[in-house]
């Protein structure tokens, strides 16, 4: 299986430091929303990011797939 992309939407800002503990996905904020876009190499990688976030008391409101895999 190859990588996959993920966007995962929070409820609202989060400071700039927990950012910084999520330095590997690329973050943007519109609208006061903040958005992670990563690319993650398996789903055990998806799980370890999702378990940071919830480390970090950041609450996911949207978790979508980007980029599916080839052939689905």
């Amino acid at each position: 299986m190859g990588s996959q992309t993920y966007e995962i939407t929070f409820a609202d800002r989060a400071r700039a430091v927990l950012w910084a503990e999520l330095g590997d996905c690329d973050a943007t904020i519109v609208l006061g929303k903040a958005t992670l876009r990563a690319e993650l190499p398996d789903p055990a990688a998806f799980a370890g990011l999702m378990k940071r976030i919830a480390a970090l008391r950041l609450k996911a409101v949207h978790v979508q797939l980007v980029a599916p895999p080839p052939g689905q």
